[in-house]
């Protein structure tokens, strides 16, 4: 079958790799209907050392399930399934209290673990099935396909964000960043009733799409200037939550000078710093909460899932390009020269 593999820094190839199959009797094979460039796939784009055995990547995707082990039994072949970015038992202490991404016998797709697959593929073993894929009941070329491709990783993060934020009816949250995620997290806060919305970012396009999903101001400021902005529009004390979104050293600064004392950051972007301030000046002496995480998003699907479905709920409008599989290495090149937002992967 063909997979994109990353063999180093702003190297992507669509090569012929073994064909996708059964190892354990809690696998399923799935045939990836759709799958997409992460923008946490950009750090080893930028970054990654050259290698001569290539990365499988890819972790978001929605598919068929073409083939299932003995001990499956929540899918069977022909489901049409979104599986969260990380695989999961589904039994361990972990993931009974919601949080998948630390199973003990979980992992993510496309990071060159031994033996699982990335998503940007024609197909991929998906191990414990039954914990972590969720059958939907649409056709393959159903209108709500991209939405819930965007269930399977970018759309959730938002929403974790916000659900780790505590966001809820009456809410002011600021939000730090306008890629695919901080724009997730502008439609997950409204839908879980946020008033007002500050989104922090400056690319029009971006912006406008966030102004439709609910965003009530835009600041285009960065560093102190923007922080000075969201205290105008918070009367001087900082915002009550504020969710970033990008990873990068300086969007953490802002949140860190944006908040309102008492308040919480929530953070899902992928750090890519090892030190930050938290205690001192910074967090401790103004009571502020540091949160996030990698999101469980096998832990939300049910809930959002039929808003989606029903058409309801559309986070797929993040996806405003897509590719055929051959033309994988576009897509990173699109979205690390900001020509897309989000690109979608059509086997």
């Amino acid at each position: 079958m063909r997979a994109a593999l990353m063999y180093g820094a702003g190297d992507v190839r669509v090569e012929d790799v073994p064909d996708a199959r059964l190892e354990n009797a809690t696998d399923a094979v799935v045939r990836v209907v759709r799958a997409c460039v992460c923008g946490s796939d950009l750090h080893p784009y930028h970054s990654k050392p050259d290698s001569e055995q290539g990365t499988a990547m890819g972790h978001e995707f929605v598919g068929v399930v073409e083939e299932t082990g003995s001990d499956v039994s929540t899918v069977r072949k022909g489901d049409f399934v979104v599986s969260p970015f990380v695989f999961s038992d589904g039994t361990c202490d972990f993931c009974r209290d919601g949080l998948q991404t630390s199973c003990e016998h979980g992992g993510i797709y496309g990071v060159g673990m031994p033996g699982v697959g990335g998503a940007q593929a024609e197909a991929i073993r998906v191990p414990w099935a039954d914990g972590t894929l969720v059958a939907v009941d649409v056709a393959e070329d159903s209108p709500v396909l991209p939405s819930l491709l965007a269930c399977s990783d970018v759309f959730l993060t938002g929403h974790h964000a916000a659900v780790m934020g505590g966001v809820g009816p009456g809410s002011t949250v600021t939000v730090i960043g306008d890629g695919a995620v901080g724009l997730s997290a502008v439609l997950a806060s409204r839908r879980l009733g946020a008033e007002t919305v500050i989104l922090m970012g400056r690319h029009t396009a971006r912006t406008d799409l966030g102004r439709e999903w609910g965003a009530t101001d835009v600041i285009p400021e960065r560093g102190d200037e923007g922080v000075a902005k969201v205290k105008e529009l918070t009367k001087g004390q900082g915002s009550p939550v504020v969710l970033e979104a990008v990873g990068l050293r300086p969007a953490y600064d802002m949140a860190v000078g944006a908040v309102r004392p008492g308040g919480v950051i929530s953070r899902v972007g992928v750090p890519q710093y090892d030190e930050a301030p938290i205690g001192g000046t910074s967090l401790f002496s103004r009571n502020v909460r540091l949160a996030g995480g990698v999101a469980p998003v096998r832990a939300y699907l049910e809930d959002v899932l039929p808003d989606v479905v029903a058409g309801r709920l559309e986070p797929g409008a993040v996806f405003d390009r897509t590719v055929s599989l051959e033309e994988t290495p576009s897509a990173y090149a699109a979205m690390d020269q900001r020509e897309a937002l989000k690109v979608a992967v059509r086997p």
